[in-house]
């Protein structure tokens, strides 16, 4: 429905815009306000997503700086609304309004072409019972029985529909002047324009605006029409004196698509005719204005689209073979991510936000709009790579297992993708965020000696950090988790080095089983003084830019 409202809303602002343009432009050709009109009529079913889209397949190269504009991407939701995900439904099931709605719209579309079907066929059989004149014009001139005012019918091969008897009732001067405002109609297609906005008028027969347009549009024809007669030599008291008796003898079209000499405001047009004096040429200044006021109506929304390209997470690296999907026992004990088959991956009961943060290296509260479903529903998954890797055994290397790691997050963002139709945008917020510096005194850090085991960063719960040759920026990423807000290293040490943390977690999460000779029991301060006490260092609240992923689409998936 946002969707909807935005499209709808979009489309009224810029028929707002094309009405202020059309006052500027009042002395000019009324054709060049026609297709103003008609561009805005065009607009309700060209929604500026489209555009969005267009520019979306955009990608710049990876080394190009990222544009973060805020302000653009969160203007840019009312071009390209994402959907609005809840959690679990309510006890009470809400009223369907959409299906109401729809078909309410439904009634009305099939009324409307019912209506235009009946006025059709009217003109249909006056013209398949009217018979050839032979006149010398570009299009043929056919007589009809039927008492309708001489009009144009006919889109793809339209001709003159003239009723019986009217070269009788009209001078040759007058009828020469009819023909001609016809000939003008056929010239510029104006059935097949009318039939264009007559479709819009049907898809949005609610919308008031639609039929302002279609209002100002047969104002603007009609008196171009008027105009080209009178350019051609016709004298307006003769022109005027031939449209006052079609009306008061002749019925009205009943098909704006079948284009005749009446229409819109009889006693206005009589004026103007009256009064012409030919319309103001368009300067070299009001060409360019205007054509830079359509460039930017097609280029602000495909900029959008490109500007919201940049913020997709880069495409994946690495893909998979073969994956097996299957809802979780609900009587499965622990979550677990472990190694899979031919060095792949392997989950067991893990939720989908779970998985997004495994396989984006994000915490929870980084991931935002993603439906309930995501952090309830538990799912075993289990992947093969598209090349048979070497999962991390025994003896592994720090180095090897995080590229080992590094290459699972993409495969499991290559299934996320293609199993669960998921769809992330990143985007940059203001947010609380922990920075991370030296304590009074300075820290109590030891750098690791050079000729020590490799033996790399351990983290084990609850409430139990131990580290060997590990950077400050490692830890950092690691109190994230625990602290629930992102910590940023500013203590400007970049070395690598050795410590041990205990402190009492606020939650008994688990995070693995830690080796022989290493506590679990989480005894000891809160995480701020241990930080303090054991390590020298402290955590300071402020503000700061932090990166997050907000879940613009995602599916339960099949299983398999």
């Amino acid at each position: 429905m946002n969707a909807i409202f935005n499209h709808l809303w979009q489309s009224t602002f810029f028929a707002a815009a094309v009405g202020l343009a059309c006052m500027a432009l009042r002395r000019n050709s009324p054709r060049l306000r026609y297709w103003l009109w008609l561009g805005a009529s065009m607009k309700f079913v060209v929604p500026f997503s489209l555009l969005v889209s267009m520019g979306a397949r955009v990608q710049f190269p990876p080394d190009t700086p990222s544009l973060r504009a805020v302000t653009v991407q969160q203007l840019s939701t009312y071009f390209a609304p994402v959907p609005a995900f809840r959690g679990a439904a309510p006890a009470r099931a809400a009223f369907p309004w959409p299906v109401v709605l729809g078909a309410i719209w439904l009634l009305g579309a099939l009324f409307m072409l019912v209506r235009w079907f009946r006025r059709w066929r009217v003109i249909h059989l006056a013209a398949r019972n009217a018979t050839r004149i032979p006149l010398d014009y570009p299009v043929s001139v056919f007589s009809s029985p039927v008492t309708l005012e001489p009009g144009a019918f006919g889109i793809l091969r339209p001709v003159i529909l003239l009723p019986e008897g009217i070269a009788d009732s009209l001078t040759p001067e007058q009828l020469e002047a009819v023909i001609a405002h016809e000939l003008r109609h056929i010239s510029y297609r104006d059935n097949l324009t009318a039939a264009l906005h007559m479709c819009i008028e049907m898809l949005f027969w609610f919308h008031p605006v639609v039929w302002w347009i279609g209002a100002k549009l047969m104002r603007e024809r009609e008196g171009d029409c008027d105009e080209a007669v009178l350019r051609q030599g016709s004298r307006p008291g003769v022109y005027a004196r031939s449209l006052v008796h079609v009306c008061e003898t002749y019925i009205e079209s009943p098909l704006a698509c079948a284009a005749g000499i009446s229409g819109s405001d009889l006693k206005k047009r009589i004026r103007e005719i009256m009064t012409w004096r030919g319309s103001v040429p368009m300067t070299f200044r009001g060409k360019v204005t205007l054509a830079t006021a359509t460039a930017v109506a097609i280029l602000v929304p495909f900029l959008i689209g490109v500007i919201r390209a940049q913020t997709l997470p880069q495409a994946p690296a690495y893909g998979y073979d073969v994956v097996s999907i299957h809802r979780s026992d609900p009587a499965a004990g622990e979550m677990n991510i472990g190694n899979g088959p031919r060095g792949g991956l392997q989950t067991e009961n893990t939720t989908l936000m779970t998985l997004l943060g495994f396989a984006y290296h994000v915490p929870d509260y980084r991931i935002v709009g993603a439906p309930g479903w995501v952090s309830s529903e538990r799912y075993d998954v289990t992947f093969t790579p598209d090349k048979t890797d070497v999962g991390p055994g025994p003896g592994v290397s720090l180095k090897d297992l995080d590229a080992w790691t590094d290459r699972s997050r993409q495969r499991l963002q290559a299934v996320l993708r293609d199993r669960f139709g998921l769809l992330l945008r990143a985007s940059t917020r203001e947010m609380p965020i922990y920075a991370l510096t030296a304590a009074k005194g300075g820290n109590r850090l030891v750098p690791h000696a050079t000729n020590g085991p490799p033996v790399g960063f351990y983290y084990y719960g609850p409430g139990h950090i131990e580290a060997t040759e590990t950077s400050l920026q490692a830890l950092a990423d690691h109190l994230s988790n625990d602290v629930g807000r992102p910590v940023v290293d500013e203590t400007g040490l970049m070395g690598q080095y050795d410590f041990k943390l205990v402190w009492t977690p606020d939650s008994e999460v688990s995070l693995g089983t830690p080796p022989a000779g290493v506590s679990s029991s989480g005894a000891g301060p809160s995480i701020f003084t241990a930080l303090t006490e054991q390590l020298g260092l402290r955590l300071e609240s402020t503000k700061g830019p932090v990166q997050i992923y907000a879940v613009e689409k995602v599916e339960r998936p099949t299983e398999n």
